[in-house]
């Protein structure tokens, strides 16, 4: 794959990123202000329910948007397999996110939001590159005798 194929690959996986940011952000928001009123509530289990409805979202479309050649005509089992890899790797990407967040609370005051945004773009990159290498990497034809 060459450089551009790498670029357009990247600025498809960001766009498809942005809904799944959205998605994180809304349900953040939502938990922040209606459901959580504490410290833990706010700062550790909404980005908790948000990341993983942000891990959803992001796997449809990012198996469907940006890696649909290396998916396409998978089995279910295979799927299946591929979600639970995307969400294991997200799931490590999720508690730098979150160290991210915590550190940015701690060092701005900012609110969960702000510093939630700002860790979610840091940590698309490490997501691209996870997913592009390990999760949804390109299957070597086979070998000719």
């Amino acid at each position: 794959m060459g450089f551009l194929d790498t670029l357009k690959r990247l600025a498809k996986h960001t766009a498809a990123s942005l809904v799944g940011t959205a998605t994180d952000t809304l349900v953040l928001w939502f938990c922040a202000h209606f459901i959580f009123k504490s410290y833990v509530g706010q700062y550790i289990i909404s980005p908790m329910i948000s990341f993983e409805c942000a891990t959803l979202v992001n796997y449809f479309s990012s198996s469907r948007l940006v890696w649909r050649d290396r998916t396409k005509g998978n089995p279910l089992k295979s799927r299946l397999k591929h979600l639970l890899g995307f969400n294991a790797s997200y799931a490590g990407v999720f508690l730098i996110k979150l160290g991210l967040l915590l550190v940015l609370e701690r060092l701005s005051g900012w609110h969960v939001v702000w510093c939630n945004l700002i860790a979610v773009t840091i940590c698309g990159f490490i997501n691209f590159f996870m997913n592009e290498k390990v999760i949804f990497r390109k299957k070597d034809p086979p070998a000719t005798v």
